[in-house]
C-alpha cells in the first residue's frame, strides 16, 4: 500500500510536491479507512482536481515514469542512453538539476522507503531502506558510483561492480536475485496498475485469457452501467505461426533477427519455442432488440460499435478489479473521460466501501468531475488540488487539509469560486 509518493523537479513541477495517502484526524467515513497500524491509517483514494494545463496529469505522469524505469531500467538502459527524467523547463537551472522520486509503501507487513534522483546522464543518488522487524534499516545507499551495505557486503559490492551509471542499482540487484530488493521490487511489479486505453483491450483480454473470474467481472460491469449490454462474449484464439511463415510486411531486419534467434533455439533442441504464437480477440456485446414479430431479442454488436464511454468502461473495468482483488494501486488519468458522473462515483465507491475494498487496494485519479467535491464518498483528505503559478509557470499540488475549513463548509461551492484556486480564470459573456 502506498503511504507517500514524493517527486521533485519533473515537467511543470519544479519544487518538491508530496502526495500522501496517510489519513488525517478527521471523523468523516472513518470506516473507509485503511488500518496500517494502531497509529496510521491510510485513505483509499486520491482525487486531484485542477484547471486544464495546470499540470494534475503530470502527478500521474511522474508516477508512472518513476515506476517504468524502476521495473526496466537494468534492461531498456544501455551505456549511452539517457535517463528518461523530464525536468522542470521554464528557468535557466532547473535543466541542469537532478528529477527526484521517493516512494514510502508497505507491502506483506513491510515498510519500505525507495528513491531515487537523476539528471539524464546519471543516477546522482539512490537509496532503499526496510523495516521487516519494526526498525527501519539500510539495504544499500547510492552517491553517484559509491555505494554503501550495512549487510550481504561482499555480495552486494559485487552487483555494484556491474552497475552502469544510468542504471539503478535496486533493478540490476533484483534481476541478481538480492532477496531484499526483490522483496521491496515486488510490489513496484505486481501492485501497481495504470489504466489503460481502449486500443490496448485486446491485449488485457489475452492476459486475462485464462482468468475467468476477471472476464466475469467486466461483463458485470458492462451490464451493471446500465448502458444497454444484456451480456458479453470473448472469444480468444491463439494461433502458431511458424518462423517460414512471417509477415511479408516485416521489416526485413526484424524478420532476419527473429530467424536467427529461432535457428538457435532451434539448434538448442527447444524445437517448441520455434513458432511464435500471435493472440487475436474478438469481443460482442449483446443488446436488447425487437424483432419483426415484435418479440423481445438479442443482437449482437462488436466493441467497435460501442460508445466511446462503453469503451472506456471496459478498458477501465480490469485495473479495478485487479487492484481490489490484489490489493494494488490503480493510478488514472482523467477517470470521467467519456463516463457519466453516476459511473465515476460507482467506481470510485468500489475502493472506498469496505464491501468491495477488502484488500486495501488505492486508487489515484486526476478528475474533472466537481461532483465528487461533496464530501459523500470522500473526505477532505482525499481531496487534492493543482494549480499553476502565472508569474513563473511552476505547478503545485496541495490539498484541502491544507485550508482551515469549517465542517459545514460547502467544498464544491468553495472551488468553483475560487478560494482553493485550481480553476481557469475566465472572461465570461453575460447571457440575457
Amino acid at each position: 500500500m502506498l503511504i507517500e509518493f514524493t517527486f521533485t523537479n519533473y515537467r511543470s513541477f519544479r519544487d518538491e510536491t508530496v502526495l500522501s495517502m496517510e489519513a488525517a484526524g478527521l471523523r468523516s467515513l472513518k470506516n473507509s479507512l485503511i488500518r496500517l497500524n494502531s497509529k496510521t491509517s491510510l485513505v483509499p483514494s486520491a482525487a486531484i482536481f485542477g484547471k486544464n494545463g495546470g499540470g494534475k496529469s503530470n502527478v500521474i505522469r511522474a508516477f508512472w515514469l518513476a515506476v517504468q524505469f524502476i521495473r526496466n531500467a537494468q534492461v531498456t538502459q544501455h551505456a549511452d542512453d539517457k535517463v528518461p527524467v523530464h525536468p522542470f523547463l521554464l528557468n535557466d537551472y532547473s535543466a541542469s538539476e537532478p528529477t527526484a522520486f521517493n516512494f514510502v509503501y508497505t507491502f506483506q507487513g513491510i515498510k519500505y522507503w525507495y528513491s531515487f534522483a537523476a539528471t539524464e546522464e546519471r543516477i546522482v543518488s539512490e537509496s532503499l531502506y526496510h523495516a521487516p522487524n519494526g526498525q527501519k534499516a539500510l539495504v544499500f545507499q547510492r552517491d553517484g558510483q559509491k555505494y554503501k551495505f550495512t549487510s550481504a557486503k561482499s555480495r552486494r559490492k559485487l552487483i555494484a561492480e556491474v552497475v552502469a551509471e544510468n542504471q539503478l542499482y535496486f533493478s540490476v540487484a533484483s534481476m541478481m536475485n538480492d532477496e531484499d530488493c526483490i522483496s521491496a521490487m515486488t510490489w513496484f511489479r505486481d501492485c501497481v496498475v495504470f489504466s489503460r486505453d481502449y486500443a490496448d483491450m485486446p491485449t488485457q483480454l489475452v492476459k486475462f485469457a485464462e482468468d475467468q473470474t476477471m472476464l466475469n467481472a467486466i461483463r458485470t460491469y458492462a451490464k451493471s452501467a446500465d448502458v444497454g449490454i444484456e451480456d458479453m462474449q470473448f472469444e480468444i484464439n491463439s494461433r502458431e505461426i511458424p518462423v517460414e511463415k512471417l509477415p511479408e510486411e516485416m521489416p526485413k531486419g526484424l524478420g532476419q533477427a527473429l530467424a536467427q534467434l529461432m535457428e538457435t533455439l532451434t539448434s538448442s533442441n527447444v524445437r517448441s519455442a520455434a513458432k511464435f504464437s500471435r493472440n487475436e480477440v474478438k469481443t460482442t456485446s449483446m443488446h436488447q432488440g425487437i424483432n419483426r414479430s415484435g418479440e423481445r431479442q438479442t443482437y449482437p454488436l462488436g466493441l467497435d460499435d460501442e460508445s466511446d464511454g462503453t469503451r472506456r468502461l471496459m478498458s477501465l473495468a480490469p485495473g479495478i478489479e485487479s487492484a481490489l482483488n490484489n490489493g494494488g494501486l490503480f493510478l488514472i488519468d482523467e477517470i470521467d473521460r467519456g463516463l457519466h458522473p453516476l459511473l465515476v462515483k460507482f467506481f470510485v465507491s468500489r475502493f472506498q466501501s469496505k464491501e468491495t475494498n477488502k484488500n486495501g487496494a488505492q486508487l489515484i485519479f486526476t478528475t474533472h468531475d466537481i461532483e465528487l467535491l461533496n464530501l459523500e464518498i470522500l473526505r477532505k483528505d482525499q481531496l487534492y488540488f493543482v494549480d499553476k503559478d502565472q508569474a513563473d509557470g511552476a505547478s503545485s499540488l496541495y490539498s484541502i487539509s491544507d485550508f482551515v475549513t469549517k465542517t459545514s463548509e460547502n467544498i464544491q461551492k468553495g472551488y468553483l469560486v475560487g478560494k482553493y484556486g485550481g480553476i481557469p480564470e475566465l472572461d465570461m459573456a453575460e447571457v440575457d
